[in-house]
């Protein structure tokens, strides 16, 4: 079992920057895939970054070239670093992970374990 614990949510201004920090615990070996979601009130989760844990990741339209998703050494942390912020961004912002591999690291349905949440609000 995996347990994931995120952090670095709040209240920014349009065009500012939030770091989101997400920390993997437990059988962390089994990990392939590890991703950030968002979901606003009555809108689906949407996949907003993933990564493959050997190396790569994938963005949604909306976030590219704004958003960044890194691993730590240790391959226990992930981050999102989220750089000129807009209104549309306030969501609550969740992780997850796979056990396994996926090759649709933005689709929700492929993973097996989420966080929390933590609320990000641009205004």
């Amino acid at each position: 079992h995996v347990q994931l614990v995120e952090s670095g949510g709040g209240s920014v201004q349009a065009g500012g920057s939030l770091r989101l920090s997400c920390a993997a615990s437990g059988n962390t070996n089994s990990i392939k895939n590890m991703g950030w979601f968002r979901q606003a009130p009555g809108q689906e989760r949407e996949g907003v970054a993933g990564l493959y844990t050997l190396g790569g990741s994938e963005y949604s339209d909306s976030v590219k070239g704004r958003f960044t998703i890194t691993l730590d050494s240790a391959g226990n942390t992930v981050y999102l670093q989220m750089n000129n912020l807009k209104p549309e961004d306030t969501a609550m912002y969740y992780c997850a992970a796979k056990a396994g591999f996926t090759y649709s690291p933005l689709s929700a349905t492929e993973y097996n374990y989420w966080g929390q949440g933590t609320q990000v609000t641009v205004s």
